[in-house]
């Protein structure tokens, strides 16, 4: 006769170790996330004429413009400067940011294979 309940072949150890391994990673991507909001990044356009730093929170801390960039008789190229150099830090916190997490994320190994969802 079967034993009522349970799950036949160990299942229940299986599904323990993999919400041990679930939550571990849970802890290591909020500290990852912690260190990535905490960081800085920096893009720059024309040449280094215009400088964005943006946080890891994707805020913009400091915009700084070279002089050769300042022409008040051609202001959109600078807008234009500015909103390069902020799109590249963007991009350079996104790269950095899903390079971290890929790793942690890599660690799941066969974690979701053949599961229906």
């Amino acid at each position: 006769m079967a034993k009522r309940g349970g799950f036949p072949g160990g299942m229940p150890g299986s599904m323990n170790n993999l919400m041990k391994q679930a939550q571990r990673m849970q802890k290591q991507m909020e500290e990852k996330t912690k260190e990535l909001e905490e960081k800085n990044y920096e893009g720059t356009a024309g040449g280094d004429a215009v400088k964005v730093i943006v946080s890891g929170k994707k805020e913009v801390i400091a915009v700084k413009l070279s002089e050769e960039a300042v022409d008040p008789e051609d202001i959109e190229t600078l807008e234009d400067l500015i909103v390069a150099a902020a799109n590249n830090a963007l991009r350079a916190m996104e790269e950095d940011s899903a390079s971290i997490m890929g790793s942690i994320a890599g660690g799941l190994g066969g974690l979701g294979g053949g599961l229906p969802f």
